[in-house]
């Protein structure tokens, strides 16, 4: 393979990769049905104010007030990874958590309430 035909693969190649890369990481084994569902309370008025509150008495402690983190093991909520999640991969990630890299489970969060995280983390972004 020479020329354009080594370059028209490499591009596909590159776009395949950056495809996939959107869920790797703490989204990757999101199951389908949760990466697909979509906020219910997106388009509500008091879901931002109720998610900031959410933010401040579950989340900010760790991820800090401004989502940025401190830059070693908590990480900043306004990366490209989480900015790209879907909706459901975010409220699964808030339901299941990931333990061994320190973050709880909010399962016990009503699932409302992790709506409202989910609302209150895109006006982050």
């Amino acid at each position: 393979m020479r020329g354009p035909a080594l370059v028209l693969l490499a591009v596909i190649l590159s776009l395949g990769n950056a495809a996939s890369a959107q869920h790797d990481g703490h989204f990757s084994s999101v199951p389908a049905k949760d990466r697909a569902r979509q906020n219910p309370l997106a388009a509500k008025p008091d879901v931002l104010a109720a998610g900031s509150a959410l933010y401040r008495s579950h989340c900010a402690e760790c991820h800090q007030p401004d989502a940025r983190g401190d830059g070693a093991k908590k990480p900043s909520l306004r990366t490209p990874e989480v900015r790209t999640a879907t909706d459901g991969d975010l409220e699964w990630f808030l339901r299941q958590g990931d333990l061994r890299h320190g973050m709880p489970s909010w399962s016990s969060l009503t699932q409302a309430q992790r709506w409202a995280l989910v609302g209150y983390l895109r006006s982050l972004q």
